[in-house]
């Protein structure tokens, strides 16, 4: 159970009563006939044969308060898609299936292309913000929320925790971050978040001074969390990144629109486990090595919009008062657990802040050589303006691709 306690500038939801799922989700029926809401999943096919996926799509298709649901298929063939939308035929809510990497929807990604407004790479980015555009387009839902498919722990209480901040009609809120526990197993996980971002957002406090920004990211008690759900007027201007600096460069776009009286976070789940990534100690182009650099990266971008310098010294420095931090959040972590009769591995945890502080170094000497480097695509408010009826066509090629297999 939690403690009510505010920490940081963002309003914290807290789980302080155990409040059963039946009576939120009948508030939720309440506030759908106001406000009506969404869900979009974006997926892998891969995921639709793992054990993850299944489970969800058992749990939610009887939810009674979503209106539209918008799965986002990626790395699927023809055979591939048809089996999708036999798989997740079992929705009993209104639902599409975007097939990414069909004739239909790469020939309008290709035209999007062509007129410099589209994604530059593959992954959750893009298939993230293409499920956003088609939210737009069918304007049927005013609230979204948004979480994984590879959530081993699910269980709708989670959706409903998460979409409720923004479908209650009395809140003010323009967006959720979920948070949870990372305990599975009876071991501590999320490294990344853990002994990454927080000892690098102290670790920047320290060595460039603390600032609105960086208070603001450390208010969030799990900043990589893949569940957020916000208000649909929020997708038309924000402009997320294509790489794993996602979940960093979202927040990043609520602190610029928004102020901190309109964006929350909330508990949403008791526990939570999901598909690990590898460290990948040779090979910063995967796993969580490549993760590491990637939202280092989105970090030192957003801190240069606000005006901050950053050189070699810079970074050398940023990444020993990194290293550390970071150290000292390995003991404290470590006796968390022995206290809760869990396990953390001493040496693993340290080998991931040793990878950590060398990629640091790496995510600066790469912001230094391309500074111009802009992975973010952009909002849809620009893609509109470049191609006005691009709703239209992605709604059109989305219903075309369901009509043409399933004949209705």
């Amino acid at each position: 159970m939690a403690d009510f306690y505010q920490n940081g500038i963002v309003t914290t939801l807290h789980n302080l009563v155990s409040r059963s799922t039946d009576d939120i989700e009948h508030e939720l029926v309440k506030f759908s006939k106001q406000r009506p809401l969404g869900l979009i999943l974006p997926s892998l096919f891969s995921e639709l044969q793992g054990e993850a996926l299944p489970l969800i799509i058992q749990q939610i298709k009887d939810v009674p308060y979503l209106n539209e649901i918008v799965i986002g298929l990626d790395q699927a063939d023809k055979d591939e898609f048809i089996h999708a939308l036999e798989f997740f035929s079992v929705l009993k809510q209104p639902h599409r299936v975007l097939w990414n990497d069909g004739p239909r929807l790469s020939a309008l990604d290709e035209e999007l292309q062509q007129l410099g407004v589209a994604p530059k790479e593959m992954g959750k980015g893009r298939n993230v913000w293409y499920c956003m555009g088609y939210i737009l387009a069918s304007n049927r839902v005013e609230s979204v929320a948004l979480h994984d498919c590879d959530i081993l722990t699910y269980d709708r209480s989670l959706l409903a925790r998460l979409i409720y901040p923004v479908a209650n009609p009395q809140f003010n809120y323009e967006f959720c971050k979920g948070f949870y526990a990372r305990i599975a197993d009876g071991k501590i996980n999320g490294r990344v978040s853990r002994l990454l971002v927080t000892p690098l957002l102290r670790a920047l406090k320290n060595t460039i001074g603390s600032n609105d920004y960086l208070e603001f990211m450390d208010s969030f008690r799990y900043p990589l969390a893949g569940e957020f759900s916000f208000r649909k007027d929020v997708l038309n201007d924000i402009r997320i990144p294509s790489d794993w600096g996602l979940e960093v460069g979202v927040l990043s776009e609520m602190h610029r629109n928004y102020s901190h009286n309109r964006l929350c976070q909330a508990d949403i789940a008791d526990v939570y486990d999901h598909k690990h990534q590898d460290l990948s100690l040779n090979n910063d182009q995967g796993g969580l090595s490549k993760m590491s650099i990637d939202i280092t990266k989105a970090l030192f971008r957003k801190l240069a919009t606000q005006g901050t310098i950053f050189t070699t010294e810079t970074f050398r420095s940023i990444k020993a008062t990194y290293f550390r931090i970071a150290l000292d959040f390995i003991e404290t972590y470590h006796n968390d657990a022995v206290m809760n009769g869990l396990k953390v591995d001493i040496h693993s945890e340290e080998k991931a802040v040793e990878l950590f502080a060398q990629n640091i170094m790496k995510a600066g000497i790469s912001f230094l050589e391309k500074p111009m480097e802009t992975p973010f695509i952009p909002s849809w408010n620009r893609v509109v303006s470049a191609k006005p009826d691009v709703l239209a066509c992605l709604m059109n090629a989305v219903d075309e691709d369901r009509e043409e297999f399933l004949g209705k």
